[in-house]
């Protein structure tokens, strides 16, 4: 099963006519992921041909309005599409209180649970686990409570050797399941049939790690190393390292210091200040450093792994 990341939004702060705040829909092993939520998400979703009814999960960074003002909406259409299933939500210590406040003033009915996953934890930390994906908290250096997030898919099954398999009329079909977890097998005469021999490596598991705001933070290289995709906030270029210090974020250049750091495979970069008409600076800064940058592209799938 393939893993499919749509950046449905990319652009810092203010939303323009050709651009959304931060917000990503990942497709992993069938599991349907929303990251961040700003506003308009509804709207990129919709263009995306993404089912809301998918959703079951979403991970909010921290509480700045270009990365959560697009949820109550979005919870509400929820409500208006007729969910019934459970939603988890995601994000720092008071989101819920935000949420809940908002959907009394506005006497918003839902008609279905929403289960809030507060955080406010230092170190990174398993937020979330079933029998395929494992998602982790990747804290950050922002002006307020921020994180990131690892989603890591867990160790896939061994492949069936079946044309060494056939030589052996004694292996039936009740074995596989043992052979794919990486059982040897012995025979009625107590030979011992190797796994490698019956069996191939597995294909390899993706990873994909998403670094919301933040200032340049090397903290972050071990939690991430070796991702398949990093998608790291980039919000200016070096030339103005002092202005991204001051509000919390990341230029280019440290954003691919961090990529090579960490050794990830492809990076993206995002969250671009508005002041930048022309994005192809950042991937030529971010390039001198780690070649294999890309800019986003809104609503493009992109294949992991």
């Amino acid at each position: 099963m393939s893993t499919y990341l749509t950046i449905l939004g990319f652009n810092s702060a203010i939303p323009t006519v050709n651009t959304a705040p931060t917000a990503q829909f990942l497709d992993m092993e069938e599991r349907a992921f929303l990251i961040d939520c700003g506003e308009g998400t509804q709207v990129q979703l919709r263009k995306a041909k993404v089912r809301f009814s998918k959703i079951s999960h979403i991970f909010i960074s921290h509480l700045h309005g270009d990365h959560c003002f697009g949820l109550p909406g979005l919870i509400a259409s929820f409500r208006l599409l007729g969910r019934e299933t459970p939603l988890h939500v995601y994000g720092p210590l008071g989101i819920k209180e935000m949420m809940e406040t908002i959907f009394r003033l506005t006497e918003t009915y839902r008609g279905f649970e929403v289960i809030y996953h507060e955080l406010s934890g230092n170190s990174s930390e398993k937020i979330f686990e079933d029998q395929r994906i494992e998602v982790f908290t990747i804290p950050l250096n922002h002006r307020i409570y921020c994180n990131g997030y690892l989603f890591r898919e867990k160790p896939k099954e061994r492949h069936l050797n079946m044309k060494e398999i056939s030589k052996y009329p004694e292996i039936e079909t009740c074995d596989y399941h043992h052979l794919k977890a990486g059982r040897d097998f012995v025979l009625s005469d107590g030979y011992v049939l190797k796994n490698e021999v019956l069996t191939t490596e597995p294909t390899k598991p993706v990873s994909y790690a998403f670094c919301s705001d933040t200032r340049y933070w090397e903290d972050v290289v071990p939690v991430i190393r070796e991702v398949d995709v990093l998608y790291h906030e980039s919000t200016f270029l070096h030339d103005l390292k002092d202005m991204a210090d001051h509000t919390g974020h990341t230029t280019a250049l440290e954003a691919a210091r961090i990529a090579r750091k960490a050794n990830v495979g492809k990076l993206i970069l995002g969250h671009f200040s508005n002041r930048y008409s022309d994005l192809s600076v950042f991937t030529e800064e971010a390039r001198e450093v780690f070649p294999n940058t890309f800019l986003p592209k809104a609503l493009e799938p992109v294949k992991i792994g």
